[in-house]
């Protein structure tokens, strides 16, 4: 995994303030300077930073649409925003619009180092509290997850909850090593968080730990959502077997008593619930529904998707639609 750093821009070509170089080596995190806005959206796309850093003094307009960007989208509001004041003014209208523009945290308005320095370690602190992520992955874990859901219900969207776990990954962990299992857990965040992002900036992506990760998407494009994620992984995943189980299609394991089996490749069951039918009022009804129909869709053979077609309350039999 990638070190974590500050990221840094200013639209007028300064340098990072002293105060944050100072807290960012106290900290051991390396600030890395961004020449443009779209250098920034593409790193934080990339991987979060532990904190985005933005010049938001007169005439930064782009620096003010790169935290309205970072902020509005679900892939990337988990980042701490701070914005600053050069010595040269802005005063505390500046300050107000920074903050308009979904800005965590602003310093330099009339504020000491000391200050500056304490409202920096505030505003990580209070991103690591309220938005835990996953330390392989780095995606957002159940606070943010269920946060999502509550929004899409409030706002009355017509969308999907698609509950994703690994088939066989156990065995697979057991055989190659827990290093090679995160590497895999990785593999597969890096896929959904691209393929989902592809297909629909409006979506969203976290890792409820292990290997099970929850993506929410529109009505209209989560299909091609579980349908790409699949095509993917069933592209990628054979490439991290060795060669003679590979070509096999399965490696011997040992049960609990010592039996062999074959355990096959991995594969990648997705459980889908929506709200097309039935009405929700709350996420625990939508959490619960997602386990079941995750569990209904690893009694399938292969990589699969499953969608809940049942009609009105939260409650009935278990059943889907299997793709």
């Amino acid at each position: 995994m990638s070190q974590r750093v500050i990221l840094h821009f200013s639209p007028h070509g300064r340098p990072a303030p002293a105060v944050v170089r100072a807290f960012a080596e106290e900290r051991e995190l390396p600030i890395v300077e961004a020449k443009a806005a779209s250098e920034v959206q593409e790193r934080v796309g990339r991987a979060y930073p532990a904190a985005l850093v933005l010049d938001a003094s007169p005439g930064s307009d782009d620096a003010l649409r790169v935290c309205q960007v970072v902020k509005g989208e679900a892939f990337t509001s988990v980042v701490p925003v701070i914005m600053y004041l050069a010595d040269d003014g802005g005063g505390a209208e500046a300050a107000a619009v920074a903050l308009e523009a979904g800005a965590d945290e602003v310093l330099g308005h009339g504020l000491s180092d000391r200050e500056c320095g304490l409202r920096l370690r505030m505003a990580l602190r209070r991103a690591e509290r309220d938005v835990s992520v996953h330390p392989t992955t780095l995606l957002p874990g159940t606070v943010q997850i269920e946060r999502d859901i509550a929004q899409r219900l409030r706002a009355g969207d017509k969308f999907a909850v698609c509950y994703a776990d690994l088939d066989h990954f156990k065995e697979f962990n057991d055989r190659y090593g827990y290093n090679n299992g995160d590497r895999v857990i990785l593999i597969l965040s890096r896929i959904l968080r691209d393929v989902v992002r592809a297909h629909s900036q409006a979506s969203f992506v976290g890792h409820i730990g292990g290997d099970d990760f929850i993506f929410n998407a529109p009505l209209s494009e989560f299909r091609r959502c579980c349908e790409d994620v699949i095509a993917v992984f069933n592209e990628l995943i054979p490439l991290h077997y060795a060669v003679e189980d590979r070509e096999r299609g399965f490696f011997i394991g040992k049960d609990r008593r010592g039996e062999e089996y074959e355990v096959p490749l991995m594969t990648l069951s997705i459980g889908v619930v929506t709200n097309e039918h039935r009405t929700f009022v709350h996420t625990a009804q939508i959490s619960e529904l997602a386990t079941e129909m995750k569990a209904y869709a690893k009694t399938f053979s292969g990589s699969i998707y499953v969608v809940d077609r049942r009609h009105g309350g939260p409650q009935g039999t278990a059943g889907g639609e299997s793709q």
